[in-house]
């Protein structure tokens, strides 16, 4: 479905009301040409929680959390391994 907008004076195009609030991206792919995503954006100080190797990581942690039950850490036993 084509849709007409016009762009204003400040350069904004409104996509209407029900997509207030949303983050998009856009990809200009030719000259005035753009493609518009909905999306969701990852901070970049983030990223590095989607690499699939971390992922794998973090899916086995929790996958071990899952399964073991807490149990209470003896501190002096503790100070004795990391000396």
């Amino acid at each position: 479905m084509n849709i007409i907008k016009t762009v204003g004076r400040s350069g904004q195009i409104s996509l209407g009301k029900k997509y207030a609030g949303q983050t998009v991206i856009l990809d200009e792919i030719d000259a005035g040409v753009w493609i518009v995503k909905l999306g969701r954006f990852i901070p970049d100080n983030e990223k590095w929680l989607h690499n699939p190797d971390v992922q794998s990581e973090l899916n086995e942690a929790v996958a071990w959390a899952e399964e073991t039950s807490p149990r209470e850490t003896k501190l002096d036993e503790l100070e004795d391994r990391i000396k």
